[in-house]
Parts: C-alpha cells; structure tokens; sequence
C-alpha cells in the first residue's frame, strides 16, 4: 500500500504534468514549483535535490555549452545570411523552398538541439515569406517538424535523445553506428509527405524574389575562427569517446562555449555578459527541476512499483516490449513534454530489466559506466524514437513547437493546436510506423 510520501511525491509530479498541458503556468514555473513542493514537504533534503541535479551533469553541461556557443557568433549574421540563400537559391519554385528549409534545418539539428535551432532560424521566416507572399505559418511548421526528426541523427541532436543515450552510457560514435539511420528515416518520411501535406505551398511560383537584400556578413575573419572551433567541437564529439582518456560530448560543448567566450570577447564583437543573458536558463531549469521530481519518484519506491507491473505484463519479450514502447511513448509524447516523460520512462525501464532479470543489480547504480546487454538495446532505442518523434504530432508535443508558436504570434499569426495536428498527426504516424520496422530489424540483426 502506498505511503504518504509516495502519494505527495505521485500527486506533485501529476500536478506538474497536468498544469504543462494546461498551458495555464509556465512549464519551468511549475517543475520548478514541484521540485520544491517536495524539498518543503520534506520528501527529500534540498542536499538530496542537488544531488538529483548533480547526477544528470552531462546533459545540463552539454545544453549549457552548445547555447553559449551558438550564441557567441550570432553577430556575425551568418544564419540571416544563409536562410535568404535559400529563398534565392528556390527560383520562385515553392517546392524548392520547402525543400530548402528542410535542407538547412536537418544538418543544424543534427549538431544543435532542436529548441535551440527553431530559435535561431524560425524568426528568420515571417519577414522573408512576406517579402515574396507566402504563409509563413505552413513554413514554420516545417522546419519544427524537421528539427524534432532530425534530432535523431545524432546523440546530441535532441534532448530526449541524449538524456537516454548518456544512462545507457552511450557514446557519440555507438549512437552514430546503430541509431542514425533510424533519424535519416524519420527526415525522408518528412521529405516523402511534404509534397501532399504542403500541397499549396509545393506548387506554389512566386516572382519578387529577387529584389530580396542579402544580408552582410558581419566579421568574416571571426566567423572563419568560429568555424575552427565548430569543427573542434564536431571532431571531439565524435571521437572523444575513442581517447585513450574519453571526452564526453558535455565536456567538448563547454570547452567549444569557452573558446567562443574568449573569441567574442577579444574581438569585441560581444560582451560576455550580453551572450550569458541570452542563454535559454529557462529550459535548464526546467531540466533540473524535472530531475529533482524524477529523483521523488525514484525515492518514495513509484518508479520500483510501476516496473513490477510491466514485468508482469511483458515478461522477458524485449521485441514486443520495444514495439508496444514506440507508440504508447509516441502517444504520450504528443501530450505530455517528452523531457519529463523519459527522465522518468529510463529509471522504469532498468528497473523492469532488472526484475525480468535481464540486467543485475550493479546497472542500477548511478555511478555504473559499463555497457548495457546488446540484448536491451532495442528497449530503449524504442524510448528515443517514441518520444522524439511523438512531439511532432500536437503543439505542445515538443519544446521546438511551442518556441516555433511563438515566433508565429509575434509576428501577427496564431498556429492553433488543429493546424498543427493537420500537419503533425500524418506525419507521426507514418514515422512511428517506419520506426517500428526499423526496431523490428535492428532486433532480428542482432540478437
């Protein structure tokens, strides 16, 4: 029977599900409300919440550093830069834009967090399909549906992705060799309905196009140092792991975000307070505080309860578990903010191998840094793709939609929950489905 400790700790993070989807608070206000709810209802010490915080350092470190690093070179104009390229390079031809926005937005995604990508690129949207008379809201869609897929081409590409990839102490190189293809996927199945989805759009011609002015790019020669370090950042994140000393993708992201403090400072290009004010802290906030509620759950014996359950109901089936895993989690990521769901989906899901006995106790441990069974694998392989890709089908299914929403109302034009469900649902389905066949095969592989 449950203790009341356990019943503060199930109904607080309950709440704070329930007032995201609300829409009526701010989703950092209200974890960051829940967390504390529990230090003050004495569920847990405000030292036990930091050490919540304190265990999932790799991830904060890692968001931390890329957002001071795409901050840092902001004023070069390189992004205004290359999104009227693309409108240029399209010739009038609606389907070459649309195919554009995907092709600039995959590639950023796959280095940057999506969040972070529709920030920097969406505002760039609304002046420049007003320019040439296009709805700019069909557009802004897009590219944060192609953010949200592209995520999956690498470890570092979406938040949801890389919380599950650094607890199955995954690397950057693994991730490339089993888990990429599966996001290559999920942006062809973009590219395969945009035509039908984006039919107005698609065979759409503008004219006045040409008369669009180029943004100049701002200190080329800092912009050219800044691209050194990018490819520092890129080369380490991939090989990192292989040293003989391993460098954690968190690590090289802060050392990249130093770097570029120190360019921008001696240029003068920027201060380092101006970058530091811009950091999204918002959403690292958000993040630790999900990990204190999380940390709740895990200590009050929810999370051990709720994964005898699925012990008896899939038993030691990991294929059947890893399909039933990619739609229900797909599901409840189209309602429910997929960082919350798998911060608190990992510690169920090793607590299910556990009782199933297909994983020992020592993987429990927070401090365990050895490789999971191949065998498990494609368990949580099925919770990154569920829960990225399900936070394409509704507005609040991801971060990058509900920033993507806001860059649409402060230009003038509101992205309802229906017009994004128009556009999102179909192409969920579609992706969940292929995704599906690909843990089908990955499964029949490697067994």
């Amino acid at each position: 029977m449950p203790n009341l400790s356990s019943l503060v700790a199930g109904g607080v993070f309950v709440a704070v599900i329930a007032l995201i989807m609300s829409e009526k608070v701010h989703l950092t206000v209200a974890a960051l409300l829940g967390s504390l709810v529990l230090v003050f209802a004495h569920i847990m010490t405000l030292g036990e919440a930091v050490g919540y915080i304190g265990e999932s350092h790799v991830t904060l470190g890692l968001f931390f550093g890329v957002m001071v690093l795409v901050r840092a070179f902001e004023p070069t104009n390189i992004f205004q830069y290359i999104a009227t390229k693309i409108v240029l390079w399209s010739k009038g031809r609606g389907n070459y834009l649309l195919l554009g926005i995907i092709a600039i937005t995959a590639p950023i995604c796959a280095i940057l967090p999506n969040a972070t990508t529709v920030t920097l690129l969406a505002p760039l949207i609304p002046p420049l399909a007003e320019e040439i008379g296009i709805n700019f809201v069909p557009l802004i869609i897009l590219m944060v549906i192609v953010s949200n897929s592209a995520g999956l081409l690498t470890i570092v590409g979406d938040p949801a992705t890389f919380i599950v990839g650094d607890s199955i102490n995954m690397s950057f190189f693994e991730y490339l060799t089993s888990m990429s293809f599966a996001g290559v996927l999920a942006v062809l199945t973009v590219v395969i309905m945009t035509p039908f989805l984006f039919k107005d759009i698609w065979h759409s011609k503008f004219t006045n196009f040409e008369q669009l002015p180029i943004p100049k790019i701002n200190h080329p020669r800092v912009l050219l140092a800044g691209a050194f370090i990018m490819v520092f950042v890129l080369l380490f994140f991939v090989f990192g792991d292989l040293l003989p000393i391993p460098l954690s993708p968190a690590a090289v992201a802060l050392m990249g975000a130093a770097l570029a403090l120190l360019l921008a400072h001696e240029s003068k290009i920027d201060t380092v307070q101006n970058i530091l004010k811009d950091v999204d802290w918002s959403t690292l906030i958000f993040f630790m505080s999900v990990f204190v509620l999380i940390g709740g759950l895990e200590k009050t014996g929810i999370i051990s309860q709720i994964s005898l359950v699925f012990a008896f109901l899939l038993g030691q089936n990991i294929f059947v578990a890893s399909i039933v895993l990619i739609f229900v989690v797909g599901a409840l990521s189209a309602v429910i903010p997929n960082i919350p769901l798998v911060v608190a989906m990992i510690p169920l899901l090793k607590e299910y191998l556990f009782n199933t006995g297909l994983i020992g106790a020592e993987v429990l441990q927070t401090n365990f840094s050895g490789n999971y069974p191949a065998v498990v694998l494609p368990l949580f392989f099925a919770m990154m793709l569920g829960a990225t890709l399900g936070g394409n089908a509704t507005l609040v299914g991801a971060s990058a939609n509900i920033v993507g929403a806001g860059v649409a109302e402060l230009h003038g034009k509101t992205i309802s929950y229906g017009t994004f469900l128009r556009y999102g649902l179909p192409i969920t389905m579609a992706q969940l489905m292929v995704s599906a066949i690909y843990i089908s095969i990955y499964y029949l592989v490697n067994r």
